[in-house]
């Protein structure tokens, strides 16, 4: 059971705490939106993008904050710094919907902020398959077991791609030590279907800039990337879950180009 943080007041007795704003951006995210901004309640101020939600997302999101921005975006980085744009806190702590911030966190990133250079926090993560916690073998664009969340105002810029954008960082690099609690998956059918959606997002990226690349290049990285991440960041050790992880990171950039290649349209 991970413990969630306690609620604190909006900043220290002298008031000179730096503010920190928590955002998280969420589409059709009902099941997991209550849990993860009860976990968020230690921020300065929590603003959540809906993004073309059809579900009671909003119904859950407004009592835990009034800053709640609904629209609709096709590109990830344009969503992002609708809500980038819209906190108001010095530093800004960017969370998914399946994620969720333990206590030890909350208090290491409140006393991180108190006194930080601008620049970024990497983040370490705890990955949950179901109730597994696998610690091993992510990467090759299936899953992380770090990244660049906390950032002060400015120091963060997402690319255009519609999958896994680019990030741009300035600033100085630290890092955190306590881990966000990340629920990547319910069972393997979901990670099937993650799996499907990432690639057909990446054939569009594909396809629009042009770079669709060569089978024997991409059925190449079906390999390496399976070595890296079952041997290089030991997926062995992680039984079946880590030969899954290393499978899809493998057939991620393949699925990719052939979806590109055969669905130009990209409809199957």
């Amino acid at each position: 059971m991970v413990e969630m943080p306690r609620p604190v007041g909006m900043t220290v007795a002298d008031g000179t705490a730096p503010q920190l704003s928590a955002l998280v951006v969420a589409h059709n995210e009902e099941a997991q939106l209550a849990a993860c901004l009860e976990s968020l309640r230690f921020a300065d101020e929590i603003v959540v993008v809906l993004d073309d939600c059809t579900d009671g997302s909003e119904a859950i999101a407004r009592p835990f904050t009034d800053r709640v921005i609904i629209g609709a975006w096709e590109i990830e980085g344009p969503r992002r710094h609708a809500g980038i744009d819209a906190c108001r806190g010095q530093w800004i702590l960017e969370v998914d919907a399946d994620e969720r911030v333990p206590t030890a966190l909350a208090e290491e990133i409140r006393a991180a902020i108190q006194d930080a250079a601008p620049g970024h926090f990497l983040i370490p993560f705890d990955n949950y398959v179901g109730s597994r916690l696998v610690r091993h073998g992510w990467g090759g664009s299936w899953g992380v077991s770090a990244t660049a969340r906390l950032f002060s105002r400015g120091s963060k810029r997402w690319g255009d791609q519609r999958i896994h954008p680019r990030v741009t960082l300035t600033g100085d690099r630290r890092w955190l030590k306590t881990p966000m609690v990340h629920y990547v998956d319910r069972n393997i059918s979901e990670m099937v279907q993650r799996l499907d959606r990432y690639t057909s997002a990446r054939a569009d990226d594909l396809r629009a800039q042009g770079e669709i690349g060569s089978f024997w290049n991409n059925f190449r990285r079906l390999f390496t990337r399976f070595f890296k991440c079952y041997v290089r960041r030991r997926g062995y050790r992680e039984g079946y879950y880590g030969f899954l992880i290393a499978l899809f990171a493998g057939l991620y950039p393949l699925l990719s180009h052939l979806k590109a290649r055969l669905e130009p349209d990209g409809e199957g």
